[in-house]
C-alpha cells in the first residue's frame, strides 16, 4: 500500500479561494508528522530536540530549513498563524505578482508590533510621520520611547491627502508613515491608495505602515492598495473571543521582513505557543463573525442618529459621514466599531456606561460581546486633552465595540440607558 501524501502547508494557501477557504485552510497542518491532527496541535515547549550534534549544527547555521531550535526562535503553532495572515492579508498582492513573497511575524502583543514595525524603518536621527488620531498607546510609544531612541514623529492629519503632501514635502527624508484606517475613536478614514500615491511620489523609499485592527483583513486590505506593511492588535477582532493579547506585522518588503525577525529574536517580543494556537482558532471564524459585527453596527448607527440624547454618531457606514463615498470604494464593509457624542458631554457618557445592561464597561475591542468604553478618561486619558480635542476625541465621546449579540437587544439596552440621562 503507497504512503499516504504528506500534507503540505503551501498546498493549503488557496490564494485564489474565497477568504473563508483561506481563514479555514490556510497555513493547516505546518510542520506536522505524516499523520496530522485534524486540529493544529500545541507545540507547548520552550525548546526543541536534534537528533544528532549535526542536526543541531545544521539548525544553527540555518542550513535546515524549517527547524525549530527554541520557541523564542519559531515554534510550529506560530508558524501556521503567520501562514494563515500571509494568506488573507497578501492573496491578491500574490496573486497579481507571483514572484511577491508575503511575510508574517507574529508578536506578543499589538504594541509589540507596532513598535517592530517602526523601529524597524527608522532609527535614531530618522523621521516618521503620524497620524494625529491613533491609539492612546501609540502615542504615548512615539513620546515616551521612541523619542528616546532618537527617532522623531511628526504628525499629520491623514485624513487629507493635501497635509500629508505637505508633510512629505517637509519631511522628504521621512523613514515611514503611520496611521489607522478607521481611526481610533473617531472612526475618521484615511485613503489608503491615495497616501501611498503621494507619499511614493516624493520619497519612493518611505514605507507606509497601515494599522488594519478595526477593520481585519476580511474589511479591507492595506498592501492591495500600495501600502508596505500591515499590523494588527490580534487581541481584537482576529482572535475575536477577549482571551489572548497578540500582534501581527505584514510586510512585502524582504528588508523589513529581515528586521522584524531580528526584533522578535533579540527582544524576545514573540507569543506563546497557546496564544497563538487560540488566534488561529478565532481566525477560522473570522468571516461569519464580521458580517454580524457589521450588520448589528449598522443598525445601532441608524438608530443612535436619530435620538435626541446623541448629537452625533461616528460611523462610516452612514451617509451623514464625511468619507462614507471612501469607505465604500475601500472596506468591503463598514465594520463592528462605533463612537457618538452625547447632548449631556461628559457627565451624560458617566451616566449612561454605569446604567447600560447588555454592553460590558471594558476597553478593549473586537469581542463576541458588545463592550463599551470612555475614550477620554480610558484608553486615551494619556494623551494631552488640547491634542485629543484637536483629534476629535471630546470629553462627552463614547466608543462602542457592537458584539454579535441579537441586535434587538442591544438597541433597547441603549434604550434604556439614554432615557435615564
Amino acid at each position: 500500500m503507497e504512503d499516504s501524501k504528506k500534507p503540505d502547508y503551501k498546498e493549503a494557501f488557496c490564494l485564489d479561494c474565497g477568504f473563508a477557504t483561506r481563514a479555514l485552510h490556510a497555513g493547516e497542518h505546518y510542520g506536522q508528522p505524516h499523520t496530522p491532527s485534524h486540529t493544529n496541535p500545541i507545540y507547548q515547549s520552550s525548546t526543541f530536540v536534534f537528533a544528532t550534534a549535526e542536526d543541531g549544527a545544521r539548525a544553527f547555521s540555518g542550513a535546515a530549513e524549517d527547524a525549530y531550535i527554541y520557541t523564542r526562535l519559531g515554534n510550529p503553532t506560530v508558524k501556521v498563524l503567520e501562514a494563515k495572515i500571509n494568506a488573507l492579508e497578501g492573496a491578491g498582492v500574490k496573486l497579481a505578482n507571483p514572484e511577491l513573497r508575503v511575510s508574517t511575524v507574529a508578536f506578543s502583543s499589538g504594541m509589540a508590533a507596532i513598535h517592530a514595525a517602526l523601529v524597524a524603518c527608522a532609527g535614531a536621527g530618522d523621521e516618521i510621520l503620524m497620524g494625529n488620531v491613533v491609539y492612546g498607546a501609540t502615542e504615548h510609544l512615539c513620546s515616551n520611547v521612541l523619542s528616546r531612541l532618537g527617532i522623531r514623529t511628526i504628525e499629520v492629519d491623514f485624513t487629507d491627502l493635501a497635509a500629508v503632501q505637505t508633510a512629505m514635502q517637509a519631511h522628504p527624508a521621512a523613514k515611514a508613515v503611520f496611521f489607522e484606517t478607521p481611526m481610533n475613536p473617531t472612526m475618521m478614514l484615511a485613503d489608503i491608495a491615495g497616501v501611498s500615491r503621494v507619499v511614493r511620489a516624493i520619497t519612493p523609499d518611505a514605507r507606509i505602515i497601515v494599522d488594519n485592527t478595526f477593520a481585519t483583513p476580511y474589511l479591507q486590505r492595506p498592501l492591495e492598495l500600495g501600502a508596505d506593511v500591515v499590523v494588527h492588535s490580534a487581541t481584537k477582532y482576529i482572535c475575536g473571543h477577549g482571551t489572548v493579547v497578540a500582534g501581527l506585522v505584514t510586510t512585502t518588503v524582504d528588508r523589513l521582513k529581515d528586521e522584524l525577525y531580528k526584533l522578535v529574536k533579540d527582544v524576545g517580543s514573540s507569543p506563546g505557543p497557546f496564544d497563538a494556537w487560540l488566534v488561529n482558532q478565532g481566525l477560522k471564524t473570522l468571516p461569519l463573525r464580521m458580517d454580524r459585527h457589521c450588520s448589528n453596527a449598522m443598525a445601532i448607527a441608524r438608530h443612535l442618529e436619530k435620538h435626541p440624547a446623541v448629537s452625533k454618531v461616528h460611523f462610516p457606514g452612514l451617509e451623514s459621514h464625511p468619507q462614507h463615498d471612501l469607505a465604500r470604494r475601500q472596506m468591503k464593509d463598514f465594520g463592528g466599531m462605533l463612537s457618538f457624542e452625547l447632548v449631556g458631554g461628559l457627565d451624560a457618557g458617566r451616566t449612561l456606561m454605569n446604567t447600560i445592561r447588555v454592553f460590558t464597561l471594558a476597553v478593549s475591542l473586537g469581542c463576541v460581546d458588545s463592550l463599551i468604553q470612555h475614550p477620554a478618561s480610558m484608553t486615551h486619558a494619556c494623551v494631552p486633552r488640547d491634542k485629543r480635542l484637536k483629534g476629535g476625541v471630546t470629553d462627552g465621546l463614547v466608543r462602542i465595540s457592537v458584539g454579535i449579540e441579537d441586535v434587538e437587544d442591544l438597541i433597547q439596552a441603549l434604550d434604556q440607558a439614554l432615557a435615564g440621562l
